[in-house]
Parts: C-alpha cells; sequence; structure tokens
C-alpha cells in the first residue's frame, strides 16, 4: 500500500517510464511507404456537361493497397477536354476529343487516356480528310504492302451538325495480320493506317467504334 509521500513519486516514475517507452514500441510501428498509384478507372469516359468520379489508389510497401483521398494533384494534356475538380477527383466533360491525365502524389505518378464525348447520330468512316458533304468510300486497295498507308477519318452528327470525331472513336483492325501488321494511328485527324512491308496479302477490315454509338467498317484489301 502506498503512502500519502510515496504515491506521487510512484506515479511520476510511471509517467517517465511510459514517455521513455513510448518512442521506443512505436519504432516497431513504421507507416508503410507509398510506392506506386493508379488511376480508376484506367480509360475513362465521360460525356460532355457530364460527370465521371475518378480515383486513385496507392500500392504501398508492405504490399497493402488503399485509396487516397487526399493529396491528389491532377492535370491534363492537352487542357479543355475534361475538367477535375481538385477536392473530389470529379472529372466533368468539357469537349469532345481525348486527353491524357496525369495525377500526382507524394512524388509519385499515374497516366490515363481520358475520353469525352456527345452522343451522336450517323456514324460514318471515310477516306481522305474530313469535310461536311458526302463521306467518300471508306475501301482501299493497297497495290503494295511495303510501307503503304491511308487517312481515315470519322464523322458523326453531333445536334444536327456534321463533327469530326476521328481522335475520340477507337479503330480496330481484324483480322490480325499473320506477318506485319497494319496500325491506325487516331491521335490526330485523319487518322493515318499504315501497312508494315511483312503484312501478309488479305483483305481486312477496319472497325470504329464511339461511344453510344454503332460501330462501323472500313475495308482494306493487301494485294501485290
Amino acid at each position: 500500500m502506498f503512502s500519502g509521500r510515496k504515491l506521487p513519486i510512484t506515479l511520476a516514475f510511471v509517467v517517465l517510464v511510459a514517455l521513455a517507452i513510448g518512442p521506443s514500441c512505436n519504432g516497431f510501428f513504421v507507416d508503410p511507404t507509398l510506392t506506386s498509384i493508379t488511376i480508376s478507372p484506367t480509360s475513362p469516359q465521360v460525356e460532355v456537361g457530364k460527370t465521371q468520379q475518378l480515383s486513385v489508389f496507392g500500392t504501398f510497401d508492405d504490399g497493402s493497397r488503399k485509396q487516397l483521398k487526399s493529396g491528389v494533384n491532377w492535370s491534363t494534356v492537352p487542357p479543355g477536354i475534361v475538367s477535375i475538380d481538385p477536392t473530389t477527383s470529379i472529372m466533368t466533360g468539357v469537349a469532345v476529343g481525348t486527353t491524357q491525365l496525369t495525377a500526382d502524389s507524394q512524388g509519385l505518378n499515374a497516366t490515363a487516356t481520358a475520353t469525352a464525348f456527345s452522343n451522336i447520330t450517323g456514324l460514318t468512316v471515310c477516306t481522305g480528310t474530313f469535310d461536311t458533304g458526302t463521306c467518300p468510300a471508306a475501301t482501299l486497295i493497297v497495290k503494295t504492302a511495303v510501307g503503304g498507308s491511308q487517312d481515315y477519318y470519322a464523322k458523326g452528327t453531333i445536334n444536327g451538325s456534321p463533327n469530326d470525331v476521328t481522335t475520340v472513336a477507337t479503330w480496330q483492325v481484324t483480322p490480325t495480320p499473320a506477318a506485319g501488321k497494319i496500325n491506325c494511328d487516331a491521335t490526330a485527324s485523319p487518322a493515318v493506317c499504315t501497312i508494315d512491308q511483312n503484312t501478309s496479302i488479305g483483305n481486312y477490315v477496319i472497325t470504329v467504334t464511339y461511344p453510344n454509338a454503332t460501330p462501323v467498317t472500313a475495308s482494306i484489301s493487301i494485294t501485290p
């Protein structure tokens, strides 16, 4: 039993021991270090004038993964296609097009390609460069498979007016050539489809898709 004199001394000793042990115990519970971050969804799409919730997830050196709800900075290249609220990470569609999103947190960054689209009617794929008139037939006879190329664009009607949606559309060639490849680069309009010199002779189909629209196709025939 503690006397009235010994009790204060004992309590003071307990406090000192706790203060001494506390920091050393914390050493066993070091906060995990963030090693990488990712953006979700990986290829976000948003209609112009509407919103899409973005999330950033972090992976830590202890193997854990969790959503980062603060301390994330956003940028877009080119700007003006979407806007992102820095507090909520809500993305708003501003203009039809694609843009690269970059999220930064604790010296790490992640990227994703975002698409802003408008609902369209009458999606078509055409040869040449964009015009507001009749869409030229999208059929190409390639007379040589050595370094050949062809320009295409995708056109859709938005609010009654024709619009070039080449860079927003997705371009895919089927079947995959047995040798070489046919690659359609739609980072700018018109899309440029190039034929590798080793591409097999034969007929191929270019399928063009656009959010909320019926896919369309163009044919390409590689001949000797």
